[in-house]
C-alpha cells in the first residue's frame, strides 16, 4: 500500500503573503498527521519565499511520522540538514524566478559534486532522495551517486492538455519507476498530482510514496484541511 506525504509549503505561502503568523504550516502538519498522512514535506528555499528556518526546526521536533526536507544541493542547505536531521532530504533544482519547481534535477550533469554531497548526508543517517524527470539516464545517474530514493517528477504528466500527451508521459514515468526499482532505489512520485489524476497510478506497486501539496491546500480552502487530507489519504491507499 503506497504512502502519502503532505507538502505544507503553500500553507506558508498564504502566511507570507501578509507577513503575519498564520496560517501556521506547523499546525497544518499536525492536522495532516491526525488525518492519516504518513509524512510531512517542506521545501526550504534559498529566498525563503514560504517555509522559514523556524518552521523546519519546529517541525523536526513535532512531526510524529517523518519529515522530508526538500532543498537545493548547496553548502548552506547541507549545514541546515545536518543540524536539523530530518528523516529524509530530497534534493531539487532551484531557480529564484520560478513559481514552483519546474523540472527534475540534472543528476548526470552534476554527479561528481552530488556524490560526496549525498555521502555526507547519508553518513549522518539522513536518507537522500533525488527529484528527477522520468528519464532513464537520470535514474541510472541517481543510482551511481548513491541516492537511497528517487522522486519521479509527475508535473508534465499532470499538466498535459491532451490524453495523448498524458498517456505518453505516463509511459515515461512507468519506465523510470520500473528501472529505479530494478536498480534497488526506493521510488516516490510527486508534483501536480491531484484528486483526479492520482487514479492513473493504481496498481503500480513500485511507487512507495506520493508527495502531494498544492491540490490538498487548494481543496482545504473550500472544505477544511483535515477533510482535504483524509480524502487524499483514502485515494492513495485505494491505489
Amino acid at each position: 500500500m503506497p504512502q502519502l506525504s503532505i507538502n505544507v509549503d503553500h500553507v506558508a505561502t498564504v502566511r507570507q503573503a501578509r507577513g503575519v503568523k498564520e496560517p501556521d504550516p506547523v499546525t497544518a502538519a499536525a492536522i495532516a498527521e491526525l488525518a492519516g498522512a504518513d509524512g510531512i514535506v517542506v521545501h526550504l528555499r534559498e529566498d525563503r519565499r514560504h517555509i522559514q528556518d523556524r518552521d523546519v526546526k519546529i517541525l523536526k521536533q513535532t512531526v510524529k511520522t517523518k519529515l522530508n526536507l526538500e532543498m537545493a544541493a548547496t553548502s548552506e542547505m547541507q549545514q541546515i540538514a545536518l543540524e536539523i536531521r530530518p528523516q529524509m532530504v530530497t534534493l531539487v533544482p532551484e531557480r529564484r524566478q520560478e513559481l514552483t519547481t519546474e523540472g527534475g534535477l540534472d543528476v548526470g550533469l552534476h554527479k561528481e559534486t552530488l556524490k560526496p554531497f549525498i555521502e555526507t548526508l547519508r553518513a549522518e543517517g539522513i536518507a537522500v532522495s533525488l527529484f528527477i524527470n522520468p528519464d532513464l539516464e537520470q535514474v541510472k545517474a541517481s543510482h551511481w551517486v548513491g541516492a537511497d530514493f528517487v522522486e519521479i517528477h509527475t508535473g508534465i504528466f499532470s499538466d498535459a492538455e491532451t490524453l495523448e500527451k498524458r498517456e505518453m508521459e505516463f509511459e515515461r514515468i512507468l519506465d523510470a519507476v520500473k528501472l529505479a526499482s530494478k536498480l534497488g532505489l526506493g521510488v516516490n512520485a510527486g508534483h501536480g498530482l491531484d484528486y483526479r489524476n492520482i487514479s492513473w497510478f493504481r496498481g503500480i506497486k513500485e511507487i512507495e510514496e506520493f508527495s502531494i501539496g498544492h491540490s490538498v491546500v487548494a481543496r482545504a480552502v473550500l472544505v477544511g484541511f483535515e477533510r482535504a487530507v483524509r480524502e487524499m489519504v483514502y485515494l492513495v491507499r485505494s491505489l
